[in-house]
This record gives C-alpha cells, structure tokens and sequence, in this order.
C-alpha cells in the first residue's frame, strides 16, 4: 500500500505546522543524535528516501555533498522543497519510495528520516538501497520505534486525571499493518520489530554501524517540559549500516 497522506490538505496543514516543518532539522527530536552518524558528506552523492520539505537534502550541500536527490511521495511536499531550494545540484524526484530504481553503485549515503514505518516491506527496501550505494557506502535512517508501533493505539495509559502512567506494549511479535492516528487523521503504518530491521539489512549484505534510541537533548528538555516523559520509552530508533568493500 502506497500512502500519501501529506497530499491531503487538511494533513498537509497540520504537518506545516509541526516544530519539525517550521524550525527545521534543529526542532527534531532525534538530529542531535542522528547528525554525528553522518559520515564526511563532501564531494558525496547524496540519496534522501522521503525527503519531505528537503532538509536533509540542503544540510548535505552545506556541508559540500558533490550532488543529492530528495525522493518523496507528496507533490505538495516538494513543491515546498523546491521552494526553499535555490542549488542546481539538488534533485527532487516525485515517486513512492517502493519505486525506486537508480543506477547501479549511483550513490556514496543513502539517509531516510521517519519513513520506513510507513513503507510494507523494508526487506526490498535494503535490497533496493544495496544496488544503488558503492562499496563502502552509508546507509542512515530513523524509525519509529518497534515499541511505539506495536499498538494500533499509540499513545499512554492515563488515569482518570490525564496523568500518563505508562507506555503499553503488546502484539510486538506480530508484524504487519497497524492503523493508528497522526495529526488527527487515521494513517496506515507498519510494525516489525526491532531484529526485523537488524535482520534485514544483514541479509541484504551491509555491515551494521550503530543503533540508536535516542533521548531528547538537554536543550530540549528545558524548552519543554512534557518531554521528559521522551525518556521513559524510545520513540525513535536509528541505524547506521554500510555496504561492505567487497561487496558487487
């Protein structure tokens, strides 16, 4: 199932206005860990899986990516991107992430941020993103955690007064399609745990890196103080994996 939710205004409205859409790469949540995970981006070709409003693609020519092309589902989320794109060496490309098709060994990094638990098969995925990454290429991304996803209702156990008493989990060894709520609208993810992920990639031939669950940083934590409780449970999950030298 190819979803596109962002195309949808009433979505798309309420996606602009999250802290990530309007302050960018430093208003979300997991950069401060996922940023250090980045290998040297210059004089790189640069691949970002669902780009959205393309802040991953600009950061990497900042830092002097040789080129980078933004995949993304959503026409109005890169009508956005190319909006506030002014570099010829950035691409953006509309087509679900399920199509990809690029050249062989196209590409040195290969990053995608908070998309994965939307897609079916993530086994695809990595045998897709193997192709196109050289030898010794990078592959970064961040999901939502498998303890966040287990649930169709992904939210905290309240007590009668509102307080949040726990985060629950249950079904984590059944995988597959979850329907939950996201900015007020019924969306479709996908569960798999957190060894489908592992597995996955091994399979597919990459040598893992790093595994991350981030927690808020420290600044975060004193701008707002609801997300503390960021700390009782793992919202995202990060994974750096290369593709190993010898691989064809």
């Amino acid at each position: 199932m190819k979803q596109n939710k962002y195309d949808e205004p009433k979505f798309f409205s309420a996606y602009k206005q999250m802290p990530r859409s309007l302050k960018g790469l430093e208003a979300a949540g997991e950069w401060h860990i996922l940023r250090p995970l980045l290998p040297e981006l210059r004089n790189k070709s640069v691949l970002d899986l669902g780009c959205g409003f393309g802040w991953h693609c600009r950061f990497a020519r900042e830092q002097k990516a040789s080129s980078v092309v933004g995949v993304d589902i959503s026409e109005k989320m890169l009508q956005k991107a190319r909006n506030e794109t002014d570099d010829p060496a950035i691409s953006y490309v509309q087509m679900p992430i399920e199509d990809i098709e690029f050249s062989k060994s196209q590409f040195d990094i290969v990053i995608s941020s908070l998309v994965f638990h939307y897609i079916e098969s993530f086994e695809v995925i990595c045998k897709k993103v193997h192709r196109f990454l050289r030898p010794g290429g990078s592959f970064i991304f961040s999901v939502e955690h498998p303890i966040f996803t287990s649930r169709n209702e992904q939210n905290w156990y309240v007590d009668d007064q509102g307080n949040r008493l726990h985060w629950p989990v249950d079904h984590y060894q059944s995988e597959g399609l979850r329907e939950t709520a996201f900015l007020g609208e019924e969306v479709i993810k996908y569960h798999r745990t957190i060894s489908t992920y592992i597995n996955d990639l091994i399979e597919a031939g990459f040598a893992l890196k790093a595994v991350k669950e981030p927690v808020p940083s420290d600044e975060m934590l004193k701008q707002d103080s609801m997300m503390k409780d960021e700390n009782r449970r793992p919202m995202f999950v990060i994974i750096s994996a290369e593709k190993e030298r010898d691989s064809s």
